[in-house]
């Protein structure tokens, strides 16, 4: 099994639905927890596991932390989401005023980056490996986008879209190739910070980009980062699975590479996956499970559900091998019943309004975490 962490981007506020910003005193406070460059939100990280038991108990445990720690500053609690559903969106609110990278973000996107998201950190070592697998999760990421979708909302309103974040987030720089190699990510980043495209190696908001400790010269994981915030921990592990699996059929079967194994014409086939993928991408994030894509392989239609049911039946071997099947199964509970997005959607057809669907994702949120972290608890006594 692959090492596995995670970087979960989340809003603090009310049960009422209104986010509220705590982030400067949360850091202050509660280790392992960072700031966004608005206060409205907070980031904590897992560190990597391979066993989906601990991280499991990684996820759940600051969640829990944080939900304590805001009842002594009143009656605030954790906000599902990733997006300012219920207003909000017309201004930013600094974590960090002197910080002057963060003037740069606010001054140039506005409060298109106060979004709430979870990155997914895979460990791959080998550099080559590591740009393969890019390659693959880049031209599938619309998949775990329609898997995640949380933000049909935006400032009270019902945007049409079932990942608002993802519609309205500036992906930086508009255009990212496929790496066809180490070199070429080294050159190609290179490039983008004498134009001043990348204001720094950070500074890559793309679906999926390599990741390590001194970018891009030293690399050990793929960090997918299209998907929105996912409050179900499970959830988010079966996702995770799925990513995982798909990514050891690729070491398995070096084959899977979209270079590779696309019929797409040869002489613009690389370009061609960019642009099929981008399109891919906006139709996932207007309707998720339902939005009809086209396949990598030969630009045939099909619907996201139907192709996200057929990775399953694809990886459910090399999960069972491995030991991790059952944290796979939950996907099967999302393609049946809705992800977050529709559920919500659901209850404003029947008649509820954005407000009182958002209490009702608080109050369910917070009931599911706590028994959770019992169930946890349980365990390790």
């Amino acid at each position: 099994m692959l090492t596995k962490g995670f970087e979960v981007e989340i809003y603090t506020g009310t049960p009422q639905g209104d986010i509220v910003g705590f982030s400067d005193q949360i850091v202050a406070n509660l280790h392992g927890f960072v700031r966004e460059p608005d206060t409205r939100n907070v980031e904590y990280t897992t560190a990597p596991f391979c066993r989906y038991e601990r991280l499991l108990c990684e996820l759940v445990r600051p969640r829990h932390e944080l939900r304590s720690y805001l009842k002594t500053l009143g009656d605030y609690t954790l906000i599902p989401g990733s997006t300012l559903s219920t207003g909000g969106g017309d201004h930013f609110d600094r974590s960090d005023p002197g910080n002057p990278y963060h003037d740069y973000i606010e001054q140039t996107y506005g409060t298109t980056v106060v979004t709430a998201s979870i990155h997914i950190n895979v460990g791959i070592s080998d550099p080559e490996t590591l740009m393969r697998a890019c390659r693959l999760v880049r031209v599938e990421a619309p998949l775990y986008l329609a898997l995640s979708a949380a933000s049909p909302f935006l400032d009270n309103k019902v945007t049409g879209s079932h990942s608002s974040r993802w519609s309205v987030f500036p992906k930086t720089p508009p255009h990212v190739p496929l790496f066809e190699s180490h070199a070429h990510y080294v050159r190609w980043t290179e490039e983008q910070l004498k134009l001043g495209t990348m204001q720094n190696v950070r500074h890559l908001w793309s679906a999926v980009r390599p990741n390590g400790d001194r970018r891009p010269y030293n690399l050990n994981r793929l960090e997918l980062r299209i998907c929105d915030m996912v409050s179900d921990p499970v959830t988010l592990l079966a996702i995770s699975a799925l990513l995982e699996a798909r990514i050891m059929q690729l070491i398995a079967d070096p084959g899977l590479d979209p270079l590779e194994s696309s019929i797409l014409p040869a002489s613009t086939r690389a370009e061609d996956l960019v642009a099929l993928t981008d399109a891919n991408e906006t139709a996932a994030a207007h309707s998720s499970l339902e939005a009809e894509l086209r396949h990598w392989k030969d630009g045939s239609p099909i619907i996201a559900k139907d192709w996200i049911e057929q990775l399953y039946q694809e990886t459910w071997s090399i999960s069972k091998q491995q030991g991790f099947s059952c944290f796979l199964m939950p996907l099967k509970k999302v393609l049946r019943e809705g992800n977050e997005a529709q559920r919500w959607l659901k209850a404003i057809d029947q008649g509820g309004d954005v407000r009182s669907v958002m209490q009702q994702a608080i109050q369910e949120t917070a009931k599911q975490e706590l028994a959770l972290a019992s169930d946890l608890l349980q365990v390790a006594a």
